[in-house]
């Protein structure tokens, strides 16, 4: 008899009600059973992957917020920086993020850890069970690529957040399982990626496998893991190979990035999705962007309307756009039209999930989440390539500056601001790539990592909130107690916590 790993979660979550473990340490035969006689079809391989994805946004399967990417991730480090405040009332374990007090009992960091490794488990039960299914070779190793795709990205997130972590990669893991050290975490996260880069399509046929895992996706997100080692050559390659494979660019307008008919279109390596929007792998749920961040004093503005305004931008950041910057205005919302006419002013929220064409009473939006678009990649070639050379190189150059072109048009014309970066000294460029990052992935997951990578945490972070001081141990996320609670082999806990 298996014995499961104790990770105080179902073992396998997956969609549709497919399988369901009672308790990791209460074993039911007939679970087993099910287990073992499970794969038997090519619609049983595609149904296990597909159970992967749905655990990234699913709210169904969490006490508070759900899915790893729904509403926990990006709310958790957009916080924990200068890019985002609290606003909602009665939610400490938020307020504690936003000031930099949080203790391993916070609800939101566990809601990340359970929810991630649900989707590894999903993850590790497809790609133990789909070599066994006789079915066409090609799909085969296109399922399995997109399964530790997605795996690699769930233990990628998990590390940088937490650091040493248990690695798990089969069902009959030990129950209580040790933390393993970040160099092997990577190592397997390499090795997954890689096998997805070389068994996955550059794209699938239209209107079919919309938000499924590229070639392309594992390329980009292979640069990243590289970007955060600090492997400079590996990530230029890397991104240069998805720079020069012509699948991929920027639009024109800032505004086209956020417009729904354009999710999983050339700007996209990978987005994931939510509500229906033309994605054949968004299964149950809406995201809650809109509701989340537009201002509470829209609904009554918009009949129909749900926003809240639970999290808001830093003043700092909204100050910090030059105003014509096209960005700033697609992003960020300071005011609102009434229904009598008059204009009401609000703190500086965000906005730029809301498609007031085709989503035009906000609330849930069927916005995808945007884990990796095309501008990360220009920035991330571009930083690799200052660190490789100790100062910019014309393709760096080249690279920072399309984006910066991008954010130039309003819409109608190019604008004369942003002028391109040029003679710029290592630390120069380095900070200049830095602000622009903040500008151009605000509530996208990004800002408490870059401020990490950066080493700027601890400086930036009061400029914009001042009384807020993070201390260098914040640089990880301390390991969730209800997890120490059942497995004692988590710790030590991170240092400071």
């Amino acid at each position: 008899m298996k014995k499961y790993i104790h990770i105080s979660i179902p073992l396998l979550f997956l969609a549709f009600g497919i399988f369901a473990c009672k308790g990791l340490l209460q074993e039911d035969p007939k679970d087993q059973v099910f287990v073992d006689n499970f794969f038997q079809t090519e619609n049983d391989a595609i149904a296990a992957v597909n159970s992967i994805y749905s655990i990234l946004n699913s709210t169904s399967s969490a006490p508070t917020f759900g899915g790893v990417y729904h509403s926990s991730y990006w709310v958790v480090v957009g916080l924990a920086s200068d890019e985002m405040e609290n606003r909602l009332a009665g939610a400490p374990e938020l307020d504690q993020l936003d000031e930099f007090s949080h203790t391993p009992v916070n609800s939101t960091l566990y809601d990340i850890w359970r929810n991630a490794y649900k989707g590894i488990a999903n993850a590790n039960f497809a790609i133990g069970g789909i070599p066994s299914v006789k079915m066409d070779a090609t799909l085969k190793n296109r399922l399995l690529g997109e399964a530790r795709f997605l795996r690699a990205m769930l233990y990628f997130d998990l590390v940088r957040l937490f650091g040493d972590i248990p690695l798990v990669l089969t069902l009959d893991a030990p129950i209580n399982p040790p933390r393993t050290p970040k160099t092997t975490i990577y190592n397997q996260i390499i090795e997954d990626l890689t096998f997805a880069k070389q068994n996955l399509p550059k794209s699938y046929p239209a209107g079919n496998g919309l938000g499924r895992a590229t070639s392309g996706a594992a390329t980009g997100l292979l640069a990243k893991v590289y970007l955060s080692l600090g492997e400079w050559q590996k990530c230029v390659t890397e991104c240069e190979a998805v720079i020069n494979s012509g699948n991929y660019g920027l639009y024109d307008d800032f505004a086209e990035t956020f417009r729904i008919p354009n999710e999983n279109g050339k700007e996209t390596l990978f987005g994931i999705g939510f509500g229906t929007a033309g994605n054949s792998i968004s299964f149950w749920e809406v995201g809650q962007f809109n509701v989340r961040l537009l201002p509470r004093q829209l609904s009554g503005a918009i009949p129909g309307v749900n926003a809240q305004g639970w999290q808001v931008a830093t003043q700092a950041l909204y100050d910090s756009f030059d105003p014509q910057d096209r960005r700033r205005a697609v992003t960020m919302l300071t005011a609102i039209q009434n229904l009598d006419g008059t204009t009401t002013s609000v703190e500086p929220h965000i906005q730029k999930y809301w498609d007031k064409v085709n989503e035009p009473l906000a609330g849930n939006t069927d916005h995808d989440f945007p884990y990796l678009r095309f501008a990360d990649v220009l920035l991330m070639h571009a930083e690799a390539l200052n660190e490789l050379n100790n100062g910019p190189t014309a393709a760096a150059y080249n690279s920072v500056n399309q984006v910066r072109k991008r954010a130039r048009f309003n819409g109608s014309v190019e604008l004369p601001i942003l002028p391109d970066l040029q003679g710029l000294s290592f630390q120069s460029f380095k900070d200049a790539l830095l602000q622009e990052r903040s500008w151009e992935f605000v509530a996208e997951g990004q800002r408490w990592f870059d401020l990490v990578r950066f080493g700027k945490l601890t400086e930036l972070v009061p400029l914009s909130k001042p009384g807020v001081q993070p201390q260098p141990f914040h640089n990880l996320f301390p390991i969730p107690q209800g997890e120490i609670d059942l497995n004692q082999n988590l710790l030590p806990q991170n240092p400071g916590y």
